[in-house]
C-alpha cells in the first residue's frame, strides 16, 4: 500500500471515530443545554464538541496501539474491554480535572491550589457527568473494537447496511438449532 492510501485510510478512520466521539459529546451538550434552559442558563460549548471529539478520537487510535500484554490477551474479551474502557476512563477524568484547573487557575493563584479546590467546586459534578458519559461512549468503542477484530475488517459495516434475515428462515434456523441439542 502506498503512502497516499495509507494516508487516506487513516483520515477515513480518524474521521470515523471523531463522528463517532463527536455524537456521543454532541448528546451530552444537547443534554446539558436542555437543562440549563430550565433555569434561564445561556450555555455555549458547542464548538468544543468537535475539538474534544477530535481529541478524543485521536487519543484512543494512538492507546490502541499501546499493548495491554499476554495476561490480557490470555483473557475473555470482556475482560479486554472492561480494562481498556478502564484505562482510557482514568485518562480522561485526569484530562478533564486538568482542564478545569487550567481553566480556573486565576482565580485560585496558580494551577496547583486550583486543582485543589476544584473538589469543592460547582463544577465538579460537570466533570463527573462528562467522565461519565465519555465513558459508558468507551464502553461501546471497545466493545465494538473487539467485535470488530473477530469479525473481521469491514464486517460491521456490511452488518448493519445490510437488510435483515426473512423471518421465516430464522424460524428455521432457530427450529434447526433446538433439534441439534
Amino acid at each position: 500500500m502506498g503512502i497516499w492510501q495509507k494516508l487516506r485510510a487513516e483520515l477515513r478512520t480518524v474521521a470515523l471515530v471523531t463522528l463517532y466521539f463527536a455524537a456521543w459529546i454532541g448528546t451530552l451538550m444537547v443534554i446539558k443545554v436542555l437543562v440549563l434552559e430550565e433555569y434561564h442558563i445561556q450555555f455555549r460549548g458547542v464548538s468544543l464538541v468537535l475539538v474534544g471529539a477530535l481529541v478524543l478520537a485521536k487519543v484512543v487510535l494512538v492507546l490502541e496501539h499501546v499493548p495491554l500484554g499476554a495476561w490480557i490477551r490470555s483473557r475473555p474479551a470482556w475482560v479486554y474491554v472492561v480494562v481498556r474502557t478502564a484505562l482510557y476512563s482514568l485518562g480522561v477524568l485526569i484530562v478533564l480535572l486538568l482542564e478545569k484547573a487550567f481553566e480556573s487557575r486565576h482565580e485560585h493563584g496558580g494551577f496547583l491550589p486550583a486543582l485543589a479546590s476544584l473538589f469543592q467546586h460547582v463544577d465538579i459534578q460537570h466533570v463527573w457527568v462528562n467522565a461519565i458519559v465519555l465513558s459508558g461512549a468507551l464502553l461501546v468503542y471497545n466493545a465494538m473494537d473487539v467485535i470488530r477484530q473477530n469479525l473481521g475488517e469491514g464486517s460491521l459495516s456490511r452488518l448493519f447496511l445490510s437488510p435483515l434475515p426473512d423471518e421465516s428462515h430464522a424460524d428455521d434456523d432457530d427450529a434447526r438449532s433446538r433439534l441439534a441439542r
